[in-house]
């Protein structure tokens, strides 16, 4: 029944992302585009009187007494939030602070539905904790129970607490009281105002799709204006692309906009750089020379599959087979394994998929070829000294004296 209900999801998701981006012809298409430009207007009604709401102080928001780093992006899905999170919450743990990663846990498994129905109509306040995906030091939750990202941070940062709440104040309380964090860092914060304090916003604009569409929710990707990126102290454009001198140009025009929208924020450029190669059932781990000259078969369930198929090439693979399916999407033993098998006949040596892929995949009790994840972390290679910079001022750190050589 769960996998008929996400196959029927993950269809509509397709086929209505295919009629925001003008994929899809005909005249149902053009009625339903009409109706979510209408439903999008209204959206962006909301998103205005809410800020209009917090400024007046009729919304009111919380203050812990704690450094508050919100990472988030103006468009929903595929910036590589992930990744920024983690570089953060390293370079502000190595800098001596406690870091707490409060995530709402998207896709994972909510309280029972009769619970949420009975705490809906009594108004009671949810008192459950958060859930503990990491105490800083041991791993305790699977992906299914804290969603892929908690737990894919959970996994490569053993010394950061890590909680999934939907109520980020509570789950911040928490990380205080139970743990003596003094830093909590916000995943995919930046629309979550009623946690406030001494906080940094830090925005991702996808070089390569920016602001989407141009159109709010519904009608296209915006969760908020592109004007909204004035509320930023620290703005990274990820998946910086200079190959060609039209991505050149275009990369040029686009630091200018963003420049344009918010002249005072600190501005970074980046890319996700592999790291290695790893056996997503042994935990072995291979050089970033594994792929070349080998034919592979790629498996990946994320917002931009383009961009790691791109990499893939780039390492020196040949792409025999790509298996694309819908964000988020949580792998059977048949898909893995059909994937396999589909890679033999056309003479795969490996099937590559992502980290966070990985997290969800299913055991087998066989495996005809090798299954490996490409891990990767955010390179800068741009604006280096303003994350310096952004971490120095998070950590009330004065900026070292230039040496004058």
């Amino acid at each position: 029944m769960r996998e008929r209900w996400q196959r029927f999801t993950e269809e509509a998701e397709t086929w209505l992302l295919d009629v925001i981006f003008q994929q899809r012809p005909g005249k149902k298409a053009e009625a339903v585009r009409f109706l979510l430009l209408v439903l999008s207007r209204v959206f962006t009604g909301i998103v205005k009187l809410r800020r209009v709401l917090y400024n007046a102080r009729i919304l009111r928001d919380t203050t812990l007494g704690v450094q508050v780093i919100a990472v988030g992006n103006l468009t929903v899905g595929g910036t590589g939030k992930t990744p920024v999170v983690e570089k953060f919450a390293r370079a502000l743990q190595e800098a001596g602070r406690t870091v707490a990663i409060l995530s709402r846990g998207y896709r994972s498994k909510p309280k029972p539905l009769h619970e949420r129905i009975w705490d809906k109509v009594l108004l009671r306040d949810d008192t459950t904790p958060p859930r503990i995906v990491s105490d800083g030091e041991s791993l305790l939750l699977e992906s299914d129970s804290a969603g892929d990202e908690p737990f894919m941070l959970a996994s490569n940062l053993k010394d950061v607490v890590v909680l999934v709440d939907k109520d980020r104040v509570k789950a911040g309380r928490y990380a205080v009281e139970k743990f003596g964090c003094d830093t909590l860092l916000l995943d995919d914060g930046f629309q979550y105002w009623k946690l406030r304090g001494r906080r940094t916003d830090v925005v991702l604009v996808d070089s390569q799709q920016p602001f989407g569409n141009g159109y709010l929710l519904p009608r296209g990707t915006l969760r908020e204006p592109p004007a909204h990126l004035r509320r930023a102290h620290v703005i990274f454009l990820t998946k910086v692309d200079r190959s060609t001198p039209d991505r050149v140009r275009a990369m040029d025009d686009l630091r200018i906009r963003v420049q344009q929208l918010n002249p005072r924020a600190e501005l970074i450029e980046c890319v996700h750089h592999p790291l290695y190669f790893e056996d997503v059932f042994t935990g072995e781990q291979h050089g970033l020379d594994l792929l070349a000259g080998r034919k592979v078969a790629s498996l990946s369930g994320i917002a931009q599959p383009e961009s790691f198929e791109n990499k893939l090439t780039e390492l020196g693979a040949e792409i025999v087979l790509a298996r694309r399916f819908a964000d988020h999407h949580r792998f059977t033993q048949q898909e893995v394994l059909e994937a396999i098998n589909r890679g033999i006949k056309r003479r795969a040596e490996l099937v590559v998929t992502t980290q966070k892929d990985a997290v969800r995949f299913p055991k087998l009790d066989r495996r005809d070829l090798r299954v490996v994840f490409m891990r990767v972390e955010i390179k800068i290679v741009r604006g280096a000294e303003g994350f310096d910079d952004a971490v120095r001022r998070i950590c009330f750190q004065p900026r070292p004296e230039r040496v004058e050589r």
